[in-house]
């Protein structure tokens, strides 16, 4: 097969007619194009060689567009997404460049607005080629590490170096940005395992359709789109540390194979034979899994298979004295990136950062730093210049909830979602992890009416097609 040019762009359609018309445009524009008919077929192809553009249909029978594009962000994140929605209608695409789309046309398709968004995303893609090499050098000067002196934090590490000379399982436990992968590297690095792969995996990032065969691979054929056979995770980190983030997330179906290959060191691919697996396995969760077993909706074998070794991380709020080392640590970081001159945070904005309850742990001091760097206009982070919710003073301990005696436990739970999305200024995620439940319970009560968001957008079903007549003008 000849080796793709730079400008190849991936078509993604169930309509033959859309596929054909999209290529005889882009080949014109001087574009290599390929083609596929359905979203396993993009992926099998995005697996095998380069693509620098993918142009993707939002509405698909079997894969959606959506599940499509999740899967693409979560394999080859490099690829810059467009998507095509009908009826002139943008909610669908809005929430697709959410999750990470490029851009989006309309259709029916207008051949200039298709190569203009084409161009633009190869354009960007030359940007990110021709800065490739500075990003690695201020990669290799700012390398993430764990930064923390407190005493629980030294007891956490403690346990990961008592654990990783060893080949149990661990389970990692904790709040949604505290560091979990990181901690898993670290185990990983301190292993005899350290020079074979360390390959993490998001489990809540992959759809459900594809999930399994990312994790266990599958065999030619084995359903449609399957062009070739492909070594799954568990193959690829053969010898090293398979790390699941979010474990809580897998479909009960996929639990039992991932209790055999726990149990027997061997993985089932999709449609082929049973092959054995040398891994050490690392597991994490925001979820109290005892509760989600107690619920059905994860095993109890599976849960006491990867609980061999629990390690608990830390929420923020409870080493507050390492705000300061984690602030230093960040803006060393960020004014190398974006090449600021920065040069400390003065003391009332550290006392500031040390008072308050991050919600969104490390990851949201990181942000805040981050934001912090891009927008000071002296050598020195002041106050005014961190996050809005750092500088209310009631920022970082949430707002109180007072109900009467006898409130029907349904109102109780509908006001608490709604606060705690106000709080989280509609990050449903985050407002999920605050409140131990998953992210898909907010969605549900969103879809079903029962609480509120402004930043929502109802899913949408699919109308009947138009007519392919004239298909791009």
């Amino acid at each position: 097969m000849q080796e793709p040019s730079a400008q190849t762009v991936l078509v993604v359609d169930d309509e033959a007619n859309i596929l054909e018309a999209l290529q005889k445009v882009l080949t014109k524009e001087g574009f290599e194009v390929l083609t596929a008919g359905n979203g396993r077929q993009a992926l099998e192809i995005l697996r095998k060689q380069p693509i620098r553009v993918m142009i993707t249909d939002l509405r698909m029978p079997g894969m959606t567009g959506d599940d499509l594009l999740k899967a693409v962000k979560a394999i080859t994140p490099e690829v810059e997404v467009i998507v095509m929605t009908a009826y002139g209608t943008v909610e669908n695409a809005v929430e697709a460049m959410k999750l990470g789309a490029y851009d989006f046309v309309s259709k029916p398709l207008k051949r200039a607005a298709v190569v203009s968004a084409v161009r633009k995303a190869l354009d960007k893609q030359q940007l990110v080629a021709e800065n490739r090499e500075l990003k690695a050098q201020l990669a290799a000067a700012t390398t993430r590490s764990i930064v923390g002196n407190s005493q629980v934090m030294r007891a956490t590490l403690e346990m990961a170096q008592q654990v990783a000379n060893s080949s149990a399982t661990v389970l990692l436990l904790g709040e949604s940005g505290t560091g979990k992968e990181l901690l898993a590297r670290y185990i990983h690095e301190q292993s005899p395992r350290v020079d074979k792969p360390f390959v993490a995996t998001n489990c809540a990032a992959l759809p459900e359709s594809i999930l399994e065969s990312e994790l266990f691979g599958h065999e030619k054929g084995s359903f449609t789109g399957a062009v070739r056979a492909r070594a799954g995770r568990f193959q690829e980190a053969s010898g090293g540390t398979l790390f699941l983030d979010e474990i809580g997330e897998i479909p009960l179906q996929v639990q039992v194979k991932l209790l055999r290959a726990l149990q027997e060191g061997e993985v089932e691919p999709v449609g082929g034979r049973t092959t054995p697996v040398d891994f050490r396995l690392v597991c994490a969760t925001n979820r109290d899994l005892s509760e989600e077993v107690k619920a059905g909706r994860f095993r109890e074998d599976l849960y006491y298979r990867i609980n061999v070794v629990p390690v608990h991380v830390p929420p923020l709020r409870d080493r507050l004295e390492d705000v300061p080392l984690l602030v230093d640590h960040f803006l060393r970081m960020y004014t190398a990136r974006h090449g600021k001159g920065v040069e400390g945070v003065g003391d009332e904005a550290v006392e500031l950062m040390t008072r308050y309850g991050w919600p969104g742990n490390v990851r949201e001091l990181e942000n805040a730093v981050e934001r912090a760097v891009v927008l000071s206009r002296g050598p020195v982070i002041q106050v005014d210049d961190l996050p809005p919710e750092l500088r209310d003073p009631q920022a970082g301990h949430g707002r109180q909830l007072t109900f009467s005696v006898g409130t029907p436990l349904e109102e109780v739970e509908r006001r608490m979602i709604m606060e705690t999305l106000k709080f989280t200024r509609g990050d449903k995620r985050l407002a999920a992890d605050l409140l131990g439940i998953a992210t898909r319970t907010i969605y549900r009560k969103l879809e079903a009416g029962l609480i509120r968001d402004e930043s929502y957008t109802p899913h949408r079903e699919k109308s009947d097609k138009p007519d392919p007549k004239g298909i791009i003008h």
